[in-house]
């Protein structure tokens, strides 16, 4: 079996934590956390960054710390949402009773269409948030991007959950919004488990993170930030044990969980290596004419899965696992074809986000994937593609 993704948690992870155990330490949130937050931070290239217990947690922690910093705005804010995405990317701004406002992808690198992109912010009037998908570590064009924000004064927040160590032009992903998220999941670029960061360079969303995260208390914040709040609603140092500043949630992880991610952070750099390696692999091999995604050489592809977009993808799906590779749809294909979306706000039609939904599919990438497998994977879809083009 080829698989899609595997364990980056090693024996001697295992035995190192089971060696950290025996020494009876707190497991609940606590040093272990701060020196994780501090070690990811100091990777990624930002100021700040809370963990919490996935990916999708830290969504919707980001989502929530952005309502929260404009609570005072009292206006239902309307966010720019992909429609190639994740689940949890349109799940929280609809739990969070905002206005999602899908946008189609383009087909360089299955981000959001610019052209469409600029439509919405014209046709809506005014849009309080982009949040912006990086697909499966593709690289979007982010100079761009940030310009069109810029020019209708636009926010952006990035979900960077599958785009770990993806570089545009030398800079982290992850690093170009008001705040991102990453997910550590198992299978994702490093595991803890489950897990996940919010991260950003401004102090008060950190704050606002940080309270959010745990009910809404201010137990967290550093002394400064806990006395303006304190003298702001009159409360005593006894009173503040339970005053609950935000309406918060409780997305904490553990303590164990910190421990298997200090470790992991440092086989990232080569793990993202053999990503890319792996990603141009099947960019050489595959003899894929309908589509293929672009590799900007300035950019770094920490490639998550190797995404084919082809008409024939039910017979090369059938191809591959009848061979034992794992394969998956391209990720949620169209958001605006999920049950959850079309309850709520009816179909909607994308032209290139359609044509994800229809023929979309990925292939394995990750750490351990031998270049053999990639060869083995990349002669399993051209048998299929080569075959009906003679």
């Amino acid at each position: 079996m080829i698989n899609l993704v595997k364990d980056t948690i090693s024996n001697s992870d295992i035995d190192n934590l089971i060696d950290w155990l025996k020494t009876y330490p707190r497991l609940t949130k606590g040093p272990l956390t701060l020196e994780l937050e501090k070690k990811w931070s100091e990777w990624i290239g930002v100021k700040y960054s809370v963990f919490c217990n996935s990916g999708s947690s830290a969504n919707l922690l980001m989502l929530s710390a952005f309502v929260e910093q404009r609570r005072s705005e009292r206006k239902k804010l309307k966010i720019v949402v992909p429609s190639v995405s994740w689940a949890t990317d349109l799940a929280p701004v609809m739990q969070l009773g905002l206005r999602p406002i899908l946008c189609d992808c383009n087909l360089d690198d299955l981000s959001i269409d610019l052209a469409h992109l600029e439509d919405i912010f014209i046709g809506y009037g005014s849009v309080d948030a982009l949040l912006l998908v990086s697909v499966l570590g593709l690289v979007p064009d982010m100079d761009r991007i940030k310009t069109l924000c810029k020019k209708y004064n636009v926010p952006i927040l990035e979900d960077a959950c599958e785009s770990m160590g993806s570089k545009y032009n030398g800079q982290n992903l992850g690093t170009f919004g008001d705040m991102s998220t990453f997910s550590t999941f198992f299978g994702h670029h490093i595991s803890t488990i489950e897990g996940g960061f919010v991260s950003t360079d401004d102090k008060e969303l950190y704050n606002l993170l940080l309270s959010l995260r745990s009910h809404g208390w201010d137990r967290d914040l550093d002394k400064e930030s806990q006395d303006d709040l304190r003298k702001t609603w009159d409360v005593s140092g006894f009173e503040s044990m339970y005053t609950f500043y935000y309406p918060g949630y409780n997305l904490r992880s553990t303590d164990l969980n910190a421990f298997i991610g200090i470790g992991q952070i440092d086989n990232l750099d080569e793990w993202g290596k053999i990503r890319e390696r792996n990603f141009n692999m099947y960019q050489e091999l595959i003899k894929n004419d309908y589509w293929k995604p672009k590799n900007n050489s300035n950019n770094f592809t920490s490639n998550f899965a190797y995404p084919i977009i082809h008409p024939d993808r039910n017979k090369i799906v059938k191809k591959l696992q009848d061979n034992d590779v794992e394969v998956r749809p391209l990720v949620c294909g169209s958001m605006g074809k999920q049950p959850f979306y079309i309850k709520q706000w009816g179909t909607i039609d994308l032209p290139h986000a359609n044509e994800v939904d229809n023929y979309g599919l990925y292939v394995p990438n990750n750490p351990k994937l031998t270049e053999d497998e990639v060869v083995t994977v990349a002669n399993l879809v051209n048998d299929v593609i080569c075959k009906d083009t003679q």
